[in-house]
C-alpha cells in the first residue's frame, strides 16, 4: 500500500523539465509540488509551501549555496554523452561525413564521380581545454585512436601525465572567448576546432571568418554564442558540423540523472551525506 500523498516529503520544483517527468518513479517516493501547474503566480506558490517544502529542484545554485543551502548537480552522470559527442564531432568533420551525405542525396555521386578525400583523426595532436570529468573521457577515447593528448586547466592535473599548458593564448585572462583569433591561426590550414563546452569560449566571429577563407580545417559545433541563433555563413560551409546543444542528451543519460536525483534525495531527506555534494574550492 503507497503511502499518502501528504505523508511523503514534498519536493518543490519550479521550472517543467524538458525531457522527463515527475512521475514515477517520483511520485511514489516524493510529493511533487509542480509550480508552473498552479493558479498562483510564482512568489505565492513559494510562500504557500515555504513551511512545508524541503528540497527545491532548480538552477541557480550559487543564490542556492548563499543562503546556506546544500546544492547537488549531475556529477559525472553527462561525461560519457559528452565525451561520445566531442568525438563523433571530429571523426564527422575529418572525414566530411555530413557533406558526403549529402553528396549522396542529391545524386552527385552519379554524376560527378568520386567524393573528395577526407583526413583521419588517428595519430592527430589533440589539445584539450579543460581537463575535468568530460575531458578526461575525451582524452581517453582519444588515446585510443592513438592521438597525442595536452591539456589547459586552471590547475594541473597529479593524475594525469599528458602535457600540461598554463594558458591557451598570451593574452587569456578569463575564459569569456579565450579561443580567438591567435589560436584559430596557430591550429593552422589542417587544424579542426570542436565545441561542446560553451559558445562563449571562443570568439564566434573570428571563427566564422577561418572558416570562410580556410583558415582553419573544419568545425565541429554543439554550443553557440547566442542560442539558438547560429551564424549564417555556417550554414552553407561543407566543413562545419552544426549540433543543436544536445550533447548531453540521451535517453540513457536521463535515467541515469532521474536515479541521482532520486539518490540524492533519499539521503538529504535521511539526514545522511549527498552523493553529488557541490563543494566550494
Amino acid at each position: 500500500m503507497e503511502p499518502p500523498l501528504r505523508d511523503l516529503p514534498q519536493l518543490l520544483v519550479i521550472n517543467p523539465p524538458a525531457f522527463f517527468n515527475y512521475g514515477d518513479p517520483f511520485a511514489a517516493k516524493f510529493a511533487v509540488l509542480r509550480a508552473w501547474e498552479s493558479p498562483l503566480p510564482l512568489p505565492g506558490f513559494l510562500s504557500a509551501h515555504a513551511q512545508s517544502a524541503r528540497a527545491l529542484l532548480c538552477s541557480g545554485a550559487a543564490r542556492c549555496r548563499r543562503r546556506g543551502m546544500a546544492v547537488a548537480n549531475a556529477g559525472e552522470v553527462f561525461s560519457d554523452d559528452v565525451a561520445d559527442e566531442a568525438v563523433g564531432l571530429a571523426l564527422a568533420v575529418l572525414r566530411r561525413v555530413s557533406a558526403a551525405d549529402r553528396f549522396v542525396r542529391r545524386g552527385l555521386w552519379a554524376e560527378e564521380g568520386d567524393f573528395a578525400l577526407g583526413s583521419k583523426l588517428a595519430g592527430k595532436r589533440v589539445g584539450i581545454v579543460g581537463l575535468g570529468s568530460i575531458g578526461l573521457q575525451v582524452a581517453k577515447r582519444l588515446e585510443a585512436f592513438g592521438c597525442p593528448v595536452s591539456y589547459n586547466s586552471r590547475t594541473k592535473k597529479p593524475s594525469v601525465s599528458y602535457p600540461f599548458y598554463a594558458n591557451v593564448n598570451s593574452q587569456q585572462t578569463q575564459t569569456h572567448h579565450m579561443i580567438d583569433k591567435s589560436v584559430l591561426l596557430a591550429l593552422g590550414k589542417d587544424g579542426i576546432l570542436i565545441n561542446v563546452c560553451r559558445g562563449a569560449i571562443i570568439d564566434e566571429k573570428e571563427l566564422v571568418q577561418s572558416l570562410v577563407r580556410g583558415e582553419i580545417r573544419g568545425a565541429g559545433l554543439d554550443v553557440f554564442e547566442n542560442e539558438p541563433n547560429v551564424p549564417e555563413e555556417l550554414l552553407s560551409l561543407d566543413n562545419v558540423i552544426l549540433s543543436p546543444h544536445v550533447a548531453v542528451f540521451t535517453e540513457e543519460s536521463f535515467q541515469d540523472l532521474a536515479e541521482l536525483m532520486i539518490a540524492n534525495l533519499e539521503a538529504f531527506f535521511s539526514n545522511e551525506p549527498l552523493i553529488t555534494l557541490v563543494i566550494d574550492e
